[in-house]
């Protein structure tokens, strides 16, 4: 009896001390977390530039509910645009329930306006009513960026 209450004391530490382990997850390039900037600084950044290679860490505000095939990251201050993240030669996927989590990806932002379609595809991608979809009319200027790699952190 001894026996097998130590050893599933045992059994029970090693899968707790295995999942405090797993306190990220890859997608796409495995990349590091170092050298990586807050959104806020990159949206500085990008006021000068058309476009920069950079690692950057942000929040997820919403992700494609088809496929997690985009993710659009946001700032706590609201006055900072949001920022849509499309993954490399659609290569890879993030999973759709990761809102309101912090993200470090690695690839190139850039400016881009985004014609109308495309902004009602988004709308629909993310659940929007069809009353919201139709209400696009406009093109819009947006911050993107094309991710190569994704570390999604479990904070």
């Amino acid at each position: 009896m001894f026996k097998q209450i130590f050893s599933l004391v045992i059994l029970c530490s090693f899968f707790a001390i295995s999942s405090f382990a797993q306190d990220v997850q890859y997608f796409g390039d495995k990349i590091s977390e170092k050298k990586a900037i807050s959104y806020e600084k990159l949206v500085k950044k990008m006021k000068k530039k058309e476009s920069m290679n950079v690692k950057v860490v942000g929040t997820v505000e919403t992700v494609c509910q088809m496929k997690g095939c985009w993710m659009t990251i946001v700032s706590q201050d609201e006055s900072t645009p949001k920022m849509t993240v499309k993954f490399k030669d659609y290569g890879f996927f993030v999973p759709k329930d990761i809102s309101g989590k912090k993200v470090i990806m690695k690839g190139q932002a850039y400016k881009e306006v985004t014609p109308v379609d495309e902004l009602r595809h988004f709308a629909e991608d993310a659940g929007k009513s069809k009353e919201e979809i139709a209400a696009i009319t406009k093109p819009k200027e947006e911050f993107k960026f094309m991710a190569s790699g994704v570390i999604l952190l479990n904070e």
